[in-house]
């Protein structure tokens, strides 16, 4: 893995490696669910365990092998790329139920937690609330950043409310329309954003300066406002208004980088550690199946 305080699946096995590949597009890992097999079977051979368990799972009509994205990985063996089964993190969620094995118990054990404590923060959200709180204090934030954090919560929703009276239904409609807003003011797609600070799956507002989160915030507000106000109706007229949105936070951007001399736009994230690079494989060549 790149970094052993790398926050995500990876905590589960304990040391023990699983390659991973990062979508950047997607924003989503990538495991080989060869090595996760080695790791959660008693089998010595755990390619030949999973082609038998990927035969059964598809007997029983399981629909995860509809899932599995093959990508290139390097191979432990002799170093060089190979096409390898990958899953996302919830396929190898899945996967795991699947397998049996007493390695795998401490993960369903685990799992079923999970569930059981989301399950608790539906009769009682203030369980998830309280946890949301304790999660930022433990690494570091003061209660009184904490405090603002929720209150963008509330305010972001605030214009989803009204994307959503303005026919905004679908996922990817509030995300083109978030990112109308961003490059309005920074120039910059969310994703772009993220690349900029090395950040992946992390929150883009958790890791921005005061000043960043006042910008994005104010480029909200202000389309939100706006679109109270003109109405629009549907994706393109929305996308107009999230531009004028953006526009009033980029002038107010402009105006304090002028007398302050310098850009307000930062490298610097909340994070202890960097993500390595990733080195890509050169163009033409060759990928083995692993």
């Amino acid at each position: 893995m790149e970094n052993n305080k790398l926050e995500t699946i990876i905590k589960l096995f304990e040391g023990k490696e699983i390659r991973s590949v990062w979508d950047a597009e997607k924003e989503e890992y990538y495991f080989s669910v060869v090595d996760v097999i080695s790791a959660l079977s008693e089998s010595k051979i755990p390619r030949n365990y999973w082609s038998d368990l990927k035969r059964r799972l598809i007997e029983e009509g399981s629909q995860l092998h509809e899932k599995i994205v093959q990508l290139k990985m390097k191979s432990k063996k002799d170093g060089k790329n190979y096409l390898t089964d990958t899953l996302d993190t919830k396929g190898i969620l899945r996967l795991i139920e699947s397998v049996p094995s007493k390695k795998a118990e401490p993960f369903k054990l685990w799992l079923a937690k999970i569930g059981s404590e989301r399950i608790d923060e539906v009769f009682d959200p203030e369980i998830a609330m309280k946890r949301a709180v304790n999660y930022y204090r433990n690494r570091g934030y003061s209660d009184k950043w904490i405090e603002a954090r929720l209150k963008g919560i509330l305010t972001r929703n605030k214009l989803t409310d009204v994307w959503k009276e303005n026919g905004i239904e679908k996922d990817y409609e509030y995300a083109i329309l978030t990112n109308e807003i961003y490059k309005s003011w920074s120039g910059m797609k969310a994703s772009e954003y993220k690349q900029y600070k090395n950040i992946r799956k992390e929150s883009l507002r958790d890791n921005m300066t005061d000043i960043e989160v006042a910008l994005t915030d104010l480029g909200e507000i202000a389309t939100r406002e706006l679109a109270k106000e003109h109405r629009p109706y549907g994706l393109e007229q929305n996308k107009n208004v999230a531009k004028m949105g953006g526009h009033a936070a980029k002038v107010a951007r402009e105006d304090l980088e002028k007398n302050l001399g310098r850009t307000v736009i930062s490298h610097e994230n909340a994070l202890d550690y960097q993500y390595e690079k990733i080195k890509e494989l050169d163009e033409g060549e060759e990928a083995k199946k692993d």
